[in-house]
């Protein structure tokens, strides 16, 4: 297993960044493979926003995972800064790997250089094998997230 590199995301990766995200039941009901232009709009409008990091994890010169951690500065808790972890995907191929875990130690490393006091993430219901992935690293499913499609 070669090194990995945690980096931010650059257009050329689009294609393997929404193929992950695509690669399960989920992802292949909203993603669109086949169009990279929203992603790459989207992936400008990220860059350009200083409390957004849109990552990907790279192994042997190969996108293997991504994720999205968003900075939240907020008044509640003291005026507490949180940072929001999303998008997580790693590649089919590095499932079971420790590639997971690195990830989001990561993110929670990246969280606290910058001040956050919370780290917080949603998961789909259907997602019992994340659930459990994240519980080990110890986050705790303390609250109900609601959702309002638009």
């Amino acid at each position: 297993m070669g090194d990995l590199e945690i980096r931010a995301a650059a257009p050329e990766d689009i294609p393997a960044i929404v193929g992950m995200l695509a690669d399960d039941p989920l992802g292949a009901q909203r993603e669109s493979p086949d169009d990279l232009t929203p992603y790459l709009t989207a992936l400008e409008r990220l860059r350009a926003d200083p409390n957004q990091r849109l990552v990907v994890a790279v192994r042997d010169g190969r996108v293997v995972g991504t994720l999205q951690l968003t900075i939240v500065p907020g008044l509640s808790r003291r005026g507490a800064t949180r940072s929001i972890i999303e998008g997580v995907r790693v590649h089919a191929d590095e499932r079971g790997s420790g590639l997971g875990t690195r990830f989001i130690e990561w993110a929670i490393e990246e969280s606290r250089r910058e001040n956050c006091q919370l780290v917080q993430l949603t998961s789909d219901n259907t997602r019992t094998d994340a659930h459990r992935f994240y519980e080990r690293l110890g986050f705790v499913a303390s609250h109900v997230g609601f959702k309002l499609q638009l």
